[in-house]
């Protein structure tokens, strides 16, 4: 393996954590799993066709991975550390808070493969061709679950189609009444 390959795969690790932490909900199993996928990646590289998308193949890999581990674990619930009991007993202080926890709920309800069709193209960037290259599924499939998956959270919220989270009525009126005050 050469060293631009090395740095190609340095690189990724941030967005390959950041795709892993919304997967797994857990950032040491998001860890684990971006560990995991470099790891096996640098043992099958062999395996990897150049010229093709590099990143893409990691992502490929990981969500492989977190699948297989999805399976394994499937009827146990993890909280060492009562994290999950903690967030549910303590609210958050500000509204935009609520409003990111009541989204990221929205999102956990998604099916995965919505939520990692979202992911992918709203939150990692890939295109619609290369997300269904690392979902292993037609484009049009890929179009689909995005579609899904962006309407659900707007159901699950009761949300109007063209309302946007942030600051609420009562926060854009003290907002609008400071700006007439200061002028």
């Amino acid at each position: 393996m050469d060293q631009a390959t090395r740095d190609a795969l340095l690189a990724a690790v941030p967005n390959l954590r950041a795709f892993a932490i919304s997967l797994a909900g857990n950032v040491d199993r998001a860890d684990d799993l971006v560990q995991d996928t470099i790891l096996r990646a640098w043992t099958h590289y062999d395996q990897f066709q150049p010229g093709t998308n590099l990143q893409a193949w990691l992502f490929t890999i990981l969500r492989n991975l977190f699948h297989s581990e999805f399976r394994k674990r499937r009827r146990e619930i993890e909280d060492p550390d009562a994290a999950m009991a903690q967030r549910a007993a303590v609210l958050p202080e500000q509204g935009a808070r609520l409003d990111w926890a009541d989204f990221g709920l929205a999102l956990a309800k998604l099916p995965p493969e919505q939520r990692e069709a979202i992911l992918l193209i709203g939150a990692e960037g890939f295109s619609y061709d290369d997300t269904a290259d690392i979902c292993a599924v037609a484009v049009g499939t890929i179009k689909s679950r995005v579609n899904r998956a962006r309407k659900r959270p707007i159901e699950l919220l009761a949300l109007e189609e063209d309302e946007e989270f942030g600051p609420d009525q009562m926060w854009r009126a003290a907002l609008s009444g400071r700006q007439h005050a200061a002028r």
